[in-house]
């Protein structure tokens, strides 16, 4: 049989801006389609995910069937990867609205329903650590239990993604599920020392010096606007690290949410430091109030670009949104693509090593 048709293809549901998408092509693995119900992200995805169709679906609405003419998809088929990275705000330990991410929490079990279908030799799942948390009521244990009874070979974990050459403290689920060998495959290691800031941000990688509310029509260099007491508050924070306790001894500075709460919220209007990996880049990084998002020098939030640095999205990855706000969503949102690729990586030696004994 030719090379091309025991390539692995992927389809990446909950795809948004194409962060696993991007990591496996680049760990050499054809992705057919990302299916996302945000039509948000389709620009995004098709200008970087070239070759790969868009899908602007629902799963919960989405058929089988539908999916399986429209990408001319076999069941059982050893080749095929199916990917569910699904929005995971019900299980996250992050403050969010339970009541309104309420629907986040079938997802899972929606994507289940596409892989008992199709049966495919490869099941990868990535999400925050709450659903291994809570595995019952999030499905996973069924889903697992499933994988298991149908011969699927079942890696699943909380891993940090500074451990595989990601420059950010990101700590995430993976469930990464193999029927076609009995190998049970892990994403690829990085070796030597962990990434940090400094080696993904600064006029040294090519980041321009910046100021609060820098508009960029490209989107790289935009960066947030700040209240002028804000940048006066940035004034006083020590560079590569420095926090709100710097300025909190000066009454007019101190926000009232804070007196006498100096154990809440440590990290709300902290700097990075240079030489760790970054706090996790989440939906709101480019806000200084929102996390330790403040550059570990200049008296601003991250711009958009140096947020998808620590994210791992290389320089000419195109980001299209309406505000700072909906391309910050798709950047935080994604999964870092050097940890795709590492996850593709491992998947395609286990591939071409079956291919090789057969």
């Amino acid at each position: 049989m030719s090379k091309s048709k025991n390539k692995l293809k992927a389809v990446d549901f909950f795809c948004g801006g194409g962060g696993m998408s991007y990591g496996m092509k680049k760990a050499g693995i054809k992705v057919l389609a990302g299916i996302d119900n945000d039509s948000n992200c389709e620009e995004t995805y098709k200008a970087n995910i070239k070759g790969a169709e868009f899908i602007n679906a629902d799963v919960f609405d989405l058929k089988e069937q539908e999916l399986q003419e429209t990408l001319k998809l076999e069941q059982n088929d050893d080749n095929l990867l199916l990917i569910g990275c699904s929005p995971c705000q019900f299980w996250s330990i992050i403050n969010t609205d339970k009541e309104k991410s309420k629907k986040s929490a079938n997802l899972l079990i929606e994507f289940e329903r596409f892989v008992k279908y199709f049966n495919p030799g490869y099941v990868v799942v990535e999400n925050v650590p709450g659903v291994l948390r809570r595995k019952k009521e999030s499905g996973l244990e069924d889903f697992i239990n499933w994988l298991e009874e149908n011969n699927y070979k079942v890696h699943f974990k909380v891993h940090n993604t500074s451990d595989y050459k990601v420059p950010q403290n990101r700590k995430r689920f993976t469930l990464v599920a193999n029927r076609v060998t009995d190998v049970e495959i892990e994403p690829v290691l990085g070796r030597g020392k962990k990434l940090t800031v400094r080696d993904a941000i600064g006029e040294h990688n090519g980041f321009p010096k910046l100021h609060a509310g820098n508009k960029d029509p490209e989107n790289r260099n935009t960066v947030a606007g700040l209240e002028p007491i804000c940048i006066e508050r940035m004034q006083y924070i020590k560079k590569d690290g420095g926090s709100r306790f710097d300025f909190a001894h000066i009454p007019r500075l101190q926000l009232d949410c804070f007196i006498g709460r100096d154990s809440s919220f440590r990290d709300t209007f902290g700097r990075l430091w240079w030489d760790r990996p970054s706090s996790t880049i989440t939906t709101k990084f480019y806000a200084v109030s929102n996390g330790r998002f403040t550059h570990p020098e200049e008296d601003r939030a991250l711009s958009l670009g140096e947020g998808a640095a620590l994210q791992s999205f290389p320089k000419d990855y195109k980001f299209h949104g309406t505000s700072i706000a909906n391309i910050a969503r798709l950047i935080g949102n994604a999964v870092p693509p050097e940890y795709a690729r590492r996850i593709g990586l491992a998947l395609k030696k286990n591939h071409i090593n079956k291919l090789n004994t057969t």
